[in-house]
């Protein structure tokens, strides 16, 4: 599988596929399904995707929203199919284009596409002025097929969609995010030397930054951790918050293993939310907070036995 940065120059290997087109902010249940659409007998199955996403373009201020970094959303791309990824560069002259441009400089000159498949809510072109039947319009006069996937439902009636994802996770309903995503919603990075305090308490955290992740509720919850992107999903418990007691910072992620004494700093790690056990508090002295995050341990230990 190959990541292609751009639509043009690209080797004659990397034209002509069948393309499910769209953000695949998180490949929900939403997006796999336009990837389906895009399975077409004796063509190459590929995606293109806009990177950085068009709402980063246009509102470079707004807090962090990405469900999931490039990297792990193209191997996810990857697990259901897609043997090429094309990461279009969404700039201002991507911006510019009108629905008619980006037809036909990027989809019919520059990817060479032969089938294209997006969702019914589709918007392309400056001003978001193409909707998915003109895409259908200009797709046929290009020479290209487009298939337009209607709404998908999840099990609790909710529009699978990157903006309901983000609205759980947010509200601290990592379950019901993971209804929509078909898994546990996973935040990943690098650990970090911080002060070391959970050391000190018995508690030794893997601490990450989520960066440009979006930021969930505030608060503790059951998690399960994986080092190095291999090997067995280690339970845990996790606070992502910016530590009222010890002293406010920077919203960080600080995880908790269970039975676990390995030194990590610098590695990967992975860390599902898996239930939101209660919201970050400020205690009135450390012997407070730690028999609290006795009690934390314990409750999360029973909710994962069961996960």
């Amino acid at each position: 599988m190959a990541v292609h940065a751009g639509y043009t120059h690209l080797p004659d290997s990397a034209r002509g596929f069948s393309v499910a087109l769209g953000n695949f902010d998180g490949v929900h249940a939403g997006h796999r399904a336009v990837i389906d659409a895009a399975r077409i007998d004796g063509a190459k199955l590929g995606v293109a995707t806009f990177e950085p996403p068009p709402r980063a373009h246009f509102r470079p201020n707004d807090p962090p929203f990405r469900i999931y970094r490039p990297a792990r959303r193209n191997a996810r791309l990857i697990e259901l199919g897609a043997e090429a990824v094309f990461e279009l560069p969404f700039n201002t002259d991507m911006a510019s284009m009108t629905d008619e441009e980006f037809c036909r400089n990027v989809l019919h000159e520059g990817l060479g596409v032969t089938h294209v498949a997006v969702g019914f809510d589709f918007r392309f072109g400056r001003g978001r002025m193409g909707d998915a039947a003109r895409l259908s319009s200009l797709g046929r006069s290009l020479g290209f097929s487009v298939t337009v996937v209607e709404k998908i439902e999840t099990p609790d009636t909710a529009k699978a969609s990157s903006t309901a994802i983000r609205e759980a996770l947010i509200a601290g309903e990592p379950r019901k995010a993971a209804s929509m995503l078909g898994h546990p919603w996973i935040a990943d990075g690098i650990v970090e030397r911080g002060e070391r305090r959970g050391h000190t308490i018995d508690f030794p955290t893997a601490n990450i930054h989520l960066g440009e992740l979006i930021h969930p509720r505030h608060g503790v919850y059951a998690v399960k951790a994986r080092i190095d992107r291999a090997g067995d999903w280690l339970p845990g418990v996790a606070n992502f918050g910016r530590t009222p007691t010890t002293g406010m910072r920077d919203p960080v992620l600080e995880t908790f293993i269970f039975d676990f004494d390995r030194d990590i700093y610098g590695h990967p790690l992975e860390v599902e939310l898996h239930e939101f056990l209660r919201p970050e508090l400020h205690f009135p002295s450390l012997e407070e907070m730690i028999e609290q995050m006795k009690k934390d341990t314990e409750q999360a230990r029973a909710v994962l036995a069961g996960a």
